[in-house]
């Protein structure tokens, strides 16, 4: 049997702000940790070839 879908309990709009400026700061780390091991790991790369 299908289950009907769960209603969320209404969210604040500052709620709302804070949670989105939380993933970003997040994700915007995530990216930059990525980015800064991925051109550490070419340049280590570029001395074992070179």
């Amino acid at each position: 049997m299908a289950q009907p879908p769960a209603t969320l309990p209404p969210v604040s709009p500052e709620a709302f702000l804070e949670d989105r400026r939380h993933f970003w700061s997040s994700f915007t780390s995530f990216a930059m940790v990525a980015t800064i091991a991925v051109v550490i790991l070419l340049v280590l790369m570029a001395f074992v070839l070179l």
